[in-house]
């Protein structure tokens, strides 16, 4: 029966008894993803008769087939879809036969949309990769391939379809399934079962396509029961993700999520991540009903028997059989953002319920989707693939050949909340196994009481030539005159020696702030009043670098002069040179400035004297005191 007619709830009920596969379609631009899926659909009668009579209409009006019925429009619901003869969003279906239950998602095929086709990917076990018989396997066949093997999908069936356009030809048929065989086995697909079919006229996919009698193997559908039928792997030993922890009154404390791996029964010794402490499970729950014992896919509710400080996005997994804990990795990664992959700039990594900050630390290489060979980069642009290490904020802990949920990420901007990356842990990196905080006695309190003085970082950021190290020197001059215990961290000095090895390109920009705002950290904490003087122009650094203090220990300082007025001081001369192109990517010239919006400070330095201006710096840090 159709998803149309009832919900998804009851259609599971309905064909839960029988195996279920979730697989997608993918493969490049008019491959027939969306008329092998309506072909699929009505053939198995999966359509009623009234949205048969509704595809006949608007097969006449929207149509690619000369009036004939076109099954593409019963995936491709979006009017820009049908106006283009593309699929751009994801397209679920549901359809069944006696032997098994499929949930299908027609996947875009066009580069642009990308990052719909993952969706998709990371929701399935199984992936029918069309070629068209005519093209051979395209570039974004091999980015599809990639991102399917990125999400542990490791079936594949090759549908080698209008095998009509080509006469049928066996020696076509051959040619295509060799060349992706090659491309499987580079990637790490470990099986292949390739089809030649007709989408339009249903060959090999219900039924036998009589003009192939050269291809004894089965059809589609006998190749998608007989991956829904095959047992899956071990479960394995269970991780409860927590996703919720439950308090309705000061008696019970529960923690709920969906149980991978499995069972899990009651006094079962655990412990829980990241933490490491431990317990035992003294009440377990399906829903509100208690049980003495769960499965793996369950949504269960667990209670432990000691009072332990438990989260959403920690693990709870037996003592005997825990996951990995670490906060640095080696990853596979697909950038899906219009702006590139800077290394060092920070992003939320969301994995299964945890979320943290993080940042790519390194990438370590491109991969070239065509050859699988590994290229050099120092940024990534849209759809680029590549192995990168990832610095976590915090140590989560992760399993690399587990459940998608301990190993599956996706990177989030932290200022337009987009997700703009998704990838695949593949290890842990072996410092992070050998790097442990040491305690130390002497606290950064204890520091700042022998100085007498409260630390903070002082952040003035604006063009050059807006006034930012007269004002920051002044600033230090004052807070000396007071008594206070100061240091002042200057954009170029800095680059003499700390960031000599840095150049002036968006990712050394990115790494060249995150170092300093390391380094002003480090002084607050050693109890100073650091004053920091940097163009600083990506709003997200500086937003990260003040995520790096506590509260009330970052003040931001937006020294605000208009370009004109910085170009016609231009005490180093820089704007003359950038001007006549000597200086490439300067800030203002040729890169960008991304003002704060909302500094803690603006100093206006059109006509104000540096010294009031510092003295209003000075004035908000301490007031009278001093």
């Amino acid at each position: 029966m159709p998803l149309d007619h009832v919900g998804v709830g009851d259609w599971l009920e309905r064909h839960g008894r029988r195996p279920l596969l979730r697989l997608i379609t993918c493969g490049s631009v008019d491959d027939g993803k969306s008329t092998l899926l309506g072909r699929l659909l009505h053939d198995t009668r999966g359509v009623y008769d009234d949205q048969l009579a509704a595809l006949a209409r608007d097969s006449a009006s929207h149509g690619t087939r000369g009036g004939e019925v076109d099954y593409a429009l019963l995936l491709d619901g979006l009017e820009a879809e049908r106006e283009q003869g593309i699929t751009i969003d994801v397209a679920w279906r549901y359809f069944s036969t006696p032997a098994a239950a499929f949930i299908v998602a027609d996947c875009p095929g066009h580069e642009q949309y990308t990052r719909n086709m993952a969706t998709g990917a990371s929701m399935a076990q199984l992936a029918v990769v069309l070629v068209d018989a005519r093209k051979g396997v395209l570039p974004q066949t091999r980015r599809h391939s990639w991102i399917c093997h990125l999400f542990g999908v490791g079936q594949v069936v090759l549908a080698v379809n209008k095998m009509d356009a080509v006469g049928r030809d066996r020696a076509v048929f051959d040619r295509i399934v060799a060349e992706y065989r090659q491309l499987a086995a580079a990637i790490g697909i470990g099986q292949v079962t390739a089809i030649p079919v007709v989408a339009t006229e249903g060959g090999n996919l219900v039924g036998r396509d009589a003009g192939m009698d050269w291809y004894d193997g089965p059809t589609l559908v006998q190749a998608l029961e007989a991956a829904a039928r095959e047992e899956a792997p071990p479960a394995g030993p269970f991780r409860l993700p927590v996703q919720w922890v439950c308090r309705p009154d000061q008696d019970f404390r529960g923690y709920a999520g969906t149980l991978l791996g499995g069972p899990v029964a009651v006094d079962d010794a655990v412990v829980v991540l990241p933490s490491g402490r431990r317990s035992r499970v003294s009440w377990l729950g399906d829903g509100q009903r208690p049980v003495s014992r769960a499965r793996a896919g369950q949504a269960v509710m667990l209670q432990l028997a000691d009072a332990i400080d438990v989260g959403r996005g920690d693990v709870i997994a037996p003592v005997q059989a825990p996951p990995e804990v670490a906060d640095q990795f080696q990853a596979h990664l697909l950038w899906m953002d219009e702006a590139p992959l800077l290394p060092g700039r920070r992003y939320r990594l969301r994995m299964g319920t945890a979320e943290v900050d993080a940042r790519v630390g390194e990438i370590r290489h491109q991969v070239d989707v065509d050859t699988q060979e590994a290229l050099a980069a120092r940024r990534l642009e849209l759809n680029a693939v590549a192995v990168v290490h990832l610095d976590l904020e915090r140590a989560l802990p992760f399993q690399a050949d587990g459940d998608p949920a301990l190993r599956g990420f996706i990177l989030v901007d932290r200022e337009s909340h987009q997700t703009v990356g998704l990838g695949r842990i593949d290890f842990a990196l072996r410092r992070a196994r050998n790097l442990h905080w040491q305690a130390l006695d002497v606290d950064k309190a204890a520091r700042a009481r022998i100085k007498g003085q409260k630390p903070v970082c002082v952040w003035l950021t604006g063009l050059s030539g807006s006034g930012k190290s007269t004002i920051a020197n002044r600033v230090e001059q004052q807070l000396l005159a007071r008594g206070h215990h100061t240091y002042l961290l200057d954009g170029d000095n800095v680059r003499h020696g700390l960031n000599r090895d840095l150049g002036f390109t968006d990712e050394d920009r990115v790494e060249n702030i995150r170092r300093v705002g390391e380094v002003a950290r480090l002084m607050v904490d050693a109890g100073l009043i650091v004053v920091v003087s940097f163009i600083s122009p990506f709003r997200a650094e500086r937003e990260a670098v003040r995520a790096r203090f506590g509260e009330g220990e970052f003040v931001e300082v937006f020294v605000d002069a208009p370009l004109a007025v910085c170009e016609q001081r231009d005490p180093k001369g820089l704007y003359a040179r950038a001007r006549r192109g000597e200086i490439p990517n300067f800030t203002g010239i040729g890169s960008t400035y991304e003002p704060p919006p909302a500094p803690d400070l603006r100093l206006d330095t059109t006509g104000a004297d540096a010294d009031a201006l510092a003295t209003r710096v000075v004035e908000a840090l301490i007031g009278g005191r001093g």
